[in-house]
């Protein structure tokens, strides 16, 4: 392994120099400086981060943990965020959670003992007293999800306002029998984009808690107790409005096998706005997040606070805003057996071919 010592023999200097002129010390001319950085080039010496850190010096490192890097929401942040950080040094660290909060907490133990020079978090639904105790000790934000004892700086979205957009989209097609699918409650964005959806509804007075489905979208979700549930209700739904983005695949995969006709047999609103929803039948309506920006505007603030070695860091919080894109998924209801003896939509709906051809289908699973 090549070491300082060997860059020093090459320029018949000692090793303290090529140490201080490495550091970037003001006592070492530039010319010397660049001499040592070229000689360091030429023979492959890489810095010893781990002697760096024994001396107190932080490293380039920054830490980014996330639930799932499955998810194209998640793997997207740490796109935007490397690029953000690499141009001014910085290297992003990436950790998989998995909402567990033991995980959570190894992870952050690790990236403590590392010296990184901050840390970007999706934090788990309840994380421990020790998690936030751990993260006092160095600069750190939350993205996407806020949790109080964690800090006070934060950069999310509005959930509120994300699944609001999606059922006044369909409140104006016509539909009452709006169904939800989404993360479970007990995370700061279920309970919020659950809220958006009741609060939208509340305005139609359609509200049905049996119309609501909350869970993780690998388990019940992806299976015949997802949207085949709902399907074989007596009076299923003629629109689902969905706020997760695996939560989406999974509807979109029941779809396909049930051979739901989308939107004929149901309406349907995605959450995210991946390439492929667009390519899906006639093109899947969806609320677009603004997840580059979001990461990009939580990475630049970040930097600035490294910049300015702020302790703790200032109080900040930033909301950006989700939009809808209106595709081929969704339409008006024009089947009186959806709306009702007399067209009223509040009405309860006849059992019709509609209601009991879904319910075959549901039964499939």
């Amino acid at each position: 392994m090549v070491t300082i010592k060997d860059i020093a023999a090459r320029l018949n200097v000692s090793a303290s120099t090529v140490g201080r002129a490495l550091a970037d010390d003001s006592r070492i001319s530039a010319a010397m400086k660049q001499r040592v950085q070229e000689v360091a080039g030429e023979i492959g010496y890489v810095a010893n981060r781990a002697a760096r850190m024994m001396r107190g010096v932080s490293s380039n490192l920054v830490g980014l943990i996330v639930p799932d890097v499955r998810n194209n929401f998640y793997s997207t942040i740490a796109h935007a965020l490397s690029k953000c950080l690499e141009q001014e040094g910085f290297q992003l660290t990436l950790s998989e959670s998995d909402d567990d909060r033991a995980a959570e907490l190894r992870h952050v133990r690790e990236l403590v003992s590392a010296n990184v020079a901050g840390m970007i978090l999706v934090p788990c639904a309840r994380p421990l007293p020790a998690t936030a105790k751990l993260l006092q000790t160095m600069p750190h934000i939350q993205l996407l999800r806020e949790h109080t004892s964690l800090g006070k700086q934060w950069f999310g979205m509005d959930d509120v306002r994300a699944l609001g957009l999606a059922v006044e989209h369909l409140l104006q097609l016509g539909h009452r029998r709006i169904a939800y699918i989404g993360p479970p409650m007990d995370l700061p964005t279920g309970a919020a984009r659950l809220k958006g959806y009741r609060d939208a509804l509340a305005l139609s007075a359609s509200h049905d808690p049996a119309l609501e489905l909350c869970g993780a979208p690998d388990d019940e979700m992806a299976s015949g107790a997802g949207l085949g549930g709902l399907l074989r209700l007596e009076r299923p739904p003629s629109a689902v409005v969905i706020a997760g983005v695996r939560h989406t695949h999974a509807v979109v995969n029941e779809c396909i096998a049930m051979g739901i006709r989308v939107p004929e047999d149901l309406s349907v609103v995605g959450f995210g706005d991946e390439a492929g929803f667009g390519w899906w039948g006639a093109g899947l309506t969806t609320i677009s997040l603004p997840v580059s920006e979001m990461a990009t505007s939580c990475g630049l603030w970040f930097l600035h606070q490294l910049r300015q070695r702020a302790t703790p860091l200032p109080p900040y919080r930033s909301i950006s805003a989700p939009s809808l894109v209106v595709r081929g998924s969704t339409q008006e209801v024009a089947d009186p057996e959806v709306l009702g003896r007399g067209g009223d939509p509040l009405a309860p709906a006849k059992t019709g071919s509609r209601n009991t051809r879904l319910r075959r289908e549901a039964s499939r699973l």
